[in-house]
C-alpha cells in the first residue's frame, strides 16, 4: 500500500475560533472540564443543489488530532490576552487528546442531516476541535463533490485538475488536488500533490513557451524533440485552425513519425471548443493522426462540458481549473458541529437545538447511521439514523418513514444494512488505518454506482431518503413536546 508522504509540519492547534478557548476557560472555571459530551458534524444542503456529496478529508483530520498540543509559544500568547487564569493555562500545557471519534470513511456518498463525524469526550476537548474539523472536512468534501460532478459530465473522458494557481491558498491547492482525485479526476497539475499524495502530475506547455520562440512551428519542433514520447501541443496561441493545428500536424509528420513516435494530444484553451474540436478532429484524421487526442481547457465546469458534448464536441480529455478547485458555483460546504448529548451520573442526556426553521432543528442522542441496500440490484434505498446501540435486523422487513412528514412510510424487505460511522479514535489513540488514496478513489466510484441514476441528476435530483429510526424519533419528538410546553 502506498502511503501519503504528507505530514503536518506545523502545529495547527491554535487554528481555532477564539470562542473555543473562551468557552474552554469557562468550562474549566465551572468544573466542567471532564464532563463527557457528544458532538455531531453534519451538513444541511448538498452544494449546487445536487443529489449527494462525497466525504473527504478524514486523513488530514486524523493528522490534526494526533498532533493536538499546546506549546510554550501558544501558552505565552494566551497569557497576553489577560483573560485566562494560570490554572487553565497549566491545564492546556498538559493537554492530551482523549476523545473517541467516529467518521464516515472518505469517498462515501453522504447526505444532509446525517452525522458524518461523531466525537465523544471531555467537553473542552470535544468542543475545541470544532474549527479544524469543519475546516478540513468542509473543504475537501466540497471539492470532491464538485470534481465528481465534472467527472460525471465528461461521460468517461478523463478529467485533469488544473486549478492550483486559482486555489484559495496553497493548502487549497494541495488538499484540493487530493479531494479532486477522490472525486474521480485522473491527475493534477500540482506537483507537490504528486510528491506528497501520489496523485499523477500532468502538464505540457504554456502559451509563453510558444511565444518565446521565433515562430509557433519552431516552438512545437523544440517541444517534440524534447518530449517525443509525450508530445502534447498547445494550438491556440495564435489561431487554432489556420496555424496551430496545421503546425502541429507538420511537427507530428516531421519529428515524431520518422522516429517511431505518435502524438499524444493537442490542447485547445480558448475559443468555441465545440466548433474548434470538430474541425481539429477532421484535420487530424485526414492527416493520419486519428489516434491524437484533443484536450480542452479554459474555465470549464460540468454544465459547459455537458453542453459541448451534447453539441458534438470532439474532445477526449478535459483540464478543469478554477471552477473545480474553488467550487466556483457554490464555494461553501455548510457543515456544522452541534452538541447531541451529555453524560450525567452515568446517564446519557439527549440535547437538541430548536429553531423556527425546521431544517435547523438538530437530532439528539449518540447515534449511528445505517445505509440500506436492495439485495436484488445492490442499489442504496435509504439511510437511517439510529441510536448508537440500535441494530437494524435486515433478516426481516423494516419500516422507514419521513421524520418531518411521518405519514409517509414504506416497508422494505430483501435488503441489507451497513453501518457507516467507523470508529477512528479510541481514548485519543488512532485505531484506524487510512486507505491508500487510490483505494479511496475506487471505493468512492463503487459507492456512487450504488446510487440510483435519479440521485445523480444535476438538476432536480431525486431526494434520497435520510430517515430516523422509531426509537430516535420518539426521543426527538418528546424533546420537542417538552420545550413546546414551556
Amino acid at each position: 500500500m502506498k502511503q501519503s508522504r504528507w505530514k503536518n509540519k506545523m502545529n495547527l492547534t491554535m487554528l481555532t475560533d477564539f470562542y473555543e478557548l473562551t468557552m474552554a476557560n469557562g468550562y474549566f472555571q465551572h468544573g466542567l472540564a471532564d464532563k463527557i459530551a457528544y458532538f455531531d458534524m453534519f451538513f444541511r444542503k448538498v452544494p449546487d443543489n445536487g443529489g449527494f456529496a462525497i466525504m473527504a478529508g478524514v486523513e488530514q483530520l486524523i493528522e490534526y488530532l494526533q498532533n493536538l498540543k499546546f506549546d510554550e509559544e501558544d501558552i505565552a500568547y494566551l497569557r497576553t490576552k489577560k483573560i485566562f487564569n494560570e490554572a487553565f493555562l497549566e491545564y492546556l500545557k498538559n493537554f492530551s487528546f482523549t476523545c473517541d471519534v467516529w467518521a464516515i470513511p472518505e469517498g462515501t456518498p453522504i447526505f444532509p442531516n446525517e452525522p458524518i463525524i461523531t466525537v465523544k469526550g471531555p467537553i473542552i476537548q470535544a468542543q475545541f476541535i470544532e474549527t479544524m474539523m469543519l475546516l478540513t472536512i468542509n473543504h475537501q468534501s466540497l471539492i470532491a463533490t464538485k470534481a465528481n460532478r465534472i467527472v460525471r459530465a465528461a461521460q468517461g473522458r478523463p478529467v485533469m485538475e488544473f486549478g492550483s494557481r486559482r486555489a484559495q491558498g496553497y493548502n487549497g491547492a494541495t488538499f484540493g488536488a487530493r479531494a479532486a482525485y477522490i472525486g474521480g479526476c485522473v491527475g493534477t497539475a500540482c506537483t507537490i500533490a504528486d510528491r506528497d499524495f501520489n496523485i499523477p502530475a500532468l502538464g505540457t506547455m504554456a502559451h509563453s513557451w510558444v511565444q518565446l520562440f521565433p515562430s509557433e512551428l519552431e516552438a512545437f519542433r523544440a517541444y517534440a524533440r524534447t518530449y517525443p514520447e509525450n508530445c502534447t501541443l498547445l494550438v491556440d496561441t495564435y489561431n487554432v485552425l489556420k496555424s496551430g493545428v496545421p503546425n502541429a500536424i507538420r511537427i507530428f509528420e516531421e519529428e515524431l513519425a520518422p522516429r517511431g513516435f505518435r502524438p499524444k494530444a493537442i490542447r485547445i484553451d480558448s475559443g468555441d471548443i465545440t466548433y474548434l474540436s470538430k474541425e481539429a478532429r477532421r484535420m487530424l484524421n485526414e492527416a493520419g493522426f486519428s489516434d491524437c487526442k484533443i484536450l480542452a481547457s479554459n474555465s470549464l465546469d460540468e454544465y459547459i462540458i455537458r453542453d459541448i458534448l451534447i453539441q458534438g464536441a470532439q474532445v477526449d480529455l478535459f483540464g478543469v481549473g478554477e471552477r473545480l478547485i474553488t467550487s466556483k458555483s457554490e464555494p461553501v460546504f455548510g457543515g456544522v458541529y452541534k452538541l447531541a448529548a451529555v453524560e450525567e451520573d452515568g446517564q446519557l442526556i439527549p440535547k437538541i437545538k430548536l429553531s423556527e426553521n425546521v431544517g435547523k432543528i438538530t437530532n439528539p442522542c449518540f447515534k449511528q447511521v445505517y445505509r440500506l441496500f436492495n439485495r436484488s440490484n445492490d442499489k442504496a434505498i435509504a439511510d437511517v439514523i439510529t441510536l448508537a446501540d440500535e441494530t437494524i435486523d435486515d433478516g426481516n422487513s423494516y419500516v422507514i418513514f419521513d421524520p418531518e412528514h411521518t405519514w409517509k412510510r414504506k416497508r422494505i424487505s430483501n435488503f441489507y444494512a451497513k453501518k457507516l460511522l467507523v470508529k477512528i479514535f479510541e481514548d485519543g489513540k488512532c485505531i484506524y488505518n487510512s486507505p491508500d488514496l487510490d483505494e479511496i478513489r475506487e471505493y468512492s466510484r463503487q459507492q456512487i454506482d450504488k446510487l440510483w441514476v435519479e440521485v445523480l441528476r444535476f438538476e432536480n435530483p431525486h431526494n434520497y431518503y435520510v430517515d430516523l429510526s422509531k426509537p430516535l424519533w420518539d426521543i426527538k419528538d418528546a424533546l420537542l413536546q417538552e420545550y413546546a410546553s414551556k
